[in-house]
């Protein structure tokens, strides 16, 4: 059975954490810590700008010296963003992450966020259909 994004919300459930581009880059971890994701959604006037990682952290200012209390979220998004359609299939979205080497995808609809879905989403969704498979065939 072929599942899509679509399905991976459903599941998970849509909510996306977001923070304005305004914002200090320990704003935005503090808020990746309280929710426990990996990713924010960086949205400035109802409109997805770009996205702010651990990554992000990691390398644009652990690596460089700088401080999160006083880097704004728009120094070290990411504003080349790779987005997935809620009805694109499992496999392509894991192909795009292998590809792209991204985490997370935001999910899009025209202009509208539907939600965003990371690679253990993704693989989360791989294994259980694996089980699913392998539970059929053992039946039969």
């Amino acid at each position: 059975m072929i599942q899509t994004i679509r399905h991976i919300l459903e599941v998970k459930g849509s909510d996306v954490w977001s923070i304005g581009p305004d914002a200090t880059v320990f704003d935005a971890l503090r808020m990746m810590a309280d929710k426990d994701v990996g990713a924010l959604v960086v949205m400035e006037n109802d409109k997805v700008v770009g996205i702010i990682s651990e990554r992000d952290y990691a390398r644009k200012i652990i690596l460089h010296g700088k401080s999160s209390k006083e880097t704004l979220v728009r120094e070290i998004m990411s504003t080349n963003l790779y987005t997935v359609h809620p009805d694109q299939t499992v496999e392509e979205a894991m192909e795009i992450m292998t590809n792209k080497r991204v985490r997370h995808l935001p999910v899009m609809e025209g202009e509208t966020l539907l939600g965003m879905i990371s690679i253990g989403d993704v693989v989360k969704n791989i294994i259980y259909r694996q089980r699913e498979i392998i539970k059929s065939m053992s039946q039969k």
